[in-house]
């Protein structure tokens, strides 16, 4: 009997590694979200840039928008940011900015250093509105039809890969559509 015990580590062991291997190769970028389909949370939000504006869910009515939630304290913000900045003045994409969890000052010397692809900024310090959208971290990418409805999310960097095969063809549906 005690040979047998000597042997959970090892059965223990064998498992983890099963638990494990099977997550390699699956894309973390596509997590479901469960606002798929549905409208944008409301919310009540401050501008990063100003904190007498305040945005409302109105912002997601003027066409397809990327909301970009990011944040100076995440490194991997740092590397999609030149995309963005060249998505917006090269390509034209609105995009809105989620400022989550963040510091207000750090953030506006960020957008001064880096440059500011966003047309808006919404300054979510606690993280609420974050929390209601199912955010998991930054960055996060989200496409937004002209009638506030959430149609897709995107998981990690925004590179030009990412642009062309994932998010542009859904922006170009929605504009149509809309």
């Amino acid at each position: 009997m005690k040979r047998l015990l000597l042997f959970i580590p090892l059965l223990l062991a064998v498992a983890l590694g099963v638990v494990l291997f099977s997550g390699i190769g699956k894309d973390n970028s596509t997590l479901a979200s469960a606002l798929i389909g549905k409208p944008v949370p409301a919310f009540d939000l401050a501008s990063l840039q100003d904190p007498d504006t305040h945005y409302q869910g109105d912002v997601f009515r003027e066409g397809v928008v990327l909301l970009n939630v990011w944040g100076t304290w995440c490194p991997s913000c740092r590397v999609e940011h030149p995309e963005l900045v060249r998505l917006a003045r090269e390509e034209g994409v609105t995009i809105l900015g989620l400022n989550y969890k963040d510091n207000r000052d750090a953030a506006i010397d960020w957008l001064q250093k880096l440059g500011n692809p966003y047309e808006r900024i919404l300054f979510d310090p606690q993280g609420k509105f974050g929390f209601d959208l199912g955010v998991y971290g930054a960055p996060e990418t989200y496409v937004i039809d002209g009638d506030g409805i959430v149609r897709y999310r995107h998981v990690g960097v925004v590179d030009d890969k990412v642009w062309r095969e994932e998010l542009k063809p859904l922006v170009d549906q929605y504009r149509k559509e809309g």
